[in-house]
């Protein structure tokens, strides 16, 4: 048997994207973003069609993709931030909890949302994967967004047909 197999498609090409960026451990953020945005252009999406907005920490994360998500303007979303651990159980509430909302949201809306957001023991840690997650996300976003414009079932002209309110039977 030899099945069809869908091959990634990584041309950004028009594509709309979306990034929320976490300001909580803003320099480990913005060295993400940096990334992000040079993989992007990298693979042809126009500056003009990414949107970037932050908030302050990653637990507002989901918010902002849900509200970006509902405008329907973008192909894919990226999340952006890191959760350092620390002495106390908040580490897992806003590393579970900020995943959580951006499955949601991309489950709810069918628009892919790449998950940027770091979660390590150390600023170190954070520091050393911040650029390669950029790029990551970015290269997740553009393929997540072809296949699921790819996996969209084709609108058949018959069905498109205005229905003719005089052919109705009472």
């Amino acid at each position: 048997m030899t099945p069809y197999t869908m091959a990634p498609d990584l041309n950004g090409e028009g594509l709309h994207i979306g990034i929320v960026r976490a300001r909580f451990n803003e320099e480990i953020g913005l060295a993400e973003l940096d990334a992000c945005l040079a993989e992007l252009a990298e693979l042809g999406v126009d500056e003009r069609d990414v949107m970037v907005v932050s908030v302050p920490g990653a637990l507002e994360l989901g918010v902002t993709l849900a509200q970006m998500a509902e405008t329907f303007e973008f192909d894919a979303l990226i999340a952006l931030g890191a959760v350092i651990r620390g002495e106390t159980y908040h580490f897992e509430i806003v590393s579970n909890e900020s995943a959580s909302a951006m499955s949601r949201v991309a489950l709810e809306t069918g628009i892919p949302v790449a998950n940027g957001v770091l979660t390590t023991d150390t600023e170190e840690q954070a520091q050393a994967r911040s650029a390669d997650k950029g790029r990551d996300c970015a290269r997740a976003a553009v393929e997540m967004a072809n296949l699921v414009a790819a996996l969209e079932p084709e609108s058949d002209d018959e069905d498109d047909e205005d229905f003719d309110e005089d052919d109705e039977e009472d």
